[in-house]
């Protein structure tokens, strides 16, 4: 059998493995939930490695603005980096920015931040943020704000609906959002074991997304008035963006 392997493991025999233990009965749920997460990063590995033996660091062009973790929308005049399909680079951020130093000007994100373990990972991607773009560089980044949903608390479940049909229409979970604190739970750690969407790691606002910034040398980071040309519409409500400046 052809396989793919890496660090003297194989990829292709550990995602069979997998499927076989998911396809069996006696298979227990938190067994399951985490063999379905990690199929999830046998996934995102096969993508990253393939990218690495195609580019390096010193082959790739040095785009002047990047978006990361953009998913299906795009910006026009912007080089998208993603973990999956689609994308101009597939590529795991999570293992660093494969772009030169001080090569870029504007970097944007929105609603990945947060699908990324803190602190190890969001602490690098901040690090590597700074380091790609040049001086006055600008790093656009949008999240859920957390204090806009914490701010609501207590309320009754009636105040959370234009919330769920926001973030949740196309979600099978409205049953169960009974308290308000269930939907801050949503909004804080989404663990809906399904194959489209990611956990959320962690939960910021304007104070924690500016320390985080500010810690890896950004001189200041301020609220971005929001550019539909650029940002998703559909992600502004209930959203906090900031631009911290190198």
């Amino acid at each position: 059998m052809n396989t793919h392997r890496m660090d003297g493991g194989s990829i292709d025999i550990l995602s069979e493995l997998i499927a076989a233990l998911l396809a069996d009965p006696a298979t227990t749920h938190g067994l399951a939930r985490t063999l379905r997460a990690t199929a999830k990063e046998l996934e995102l590995s096969r993508y990253h490695h393939a990218s690495k033996t195609a580019f390096t660091c010193d082959g790739l062009v040095a785009p002047k603005k990047v978006q990361v973790g953009g998913g299906a929308h795009r910006i026009e005049g912007f080089f998208n980096i993603d973990a999956v399909p689609p994308a101009d680079l597939l590529w795991d951020v999570r293992e660093g920015i494969p772009l030169q130093d001080n090569s870029a000007e504007v970097l944007f994100s929105e609603h990945f931040l947060e699908h990324i373990d803190y602190p190890v990972s969001a602490k690098q991607y901040a690090r590597e943020a700074h380091r790609i773009l040049a001086s006055d560089g600008r790093l656009i980044t949008g999240v859920p704000d957390a204090a806009f949903v914490l701010g609501e608390y207590p309320a009754g479940p009636e105040q959370a609906e234009e919330m769920i049909s926001r973030w949740y229409a196309k979600r099978d979970c409205r049953k169960d959002i009974n308290t308000y604190l269930d939907l801050i739970n949503y909004v804080f750690r989404d663990q809906d074991d399904d194959p489209t969407y990611n956990p959320h790691y962690w939960a910021y606002d304007f104070e924690k997304l500016s320390q985080l910034f500010t810690e890896v040398g950004f001189t200041t980071v301020e609220p971005w008035d929001f550019d539909p040309c650029m940002a998703n519409p559909k992600r502004q409500w209930a959203s906090i963006y900031v631009v911290a400046t190198k």
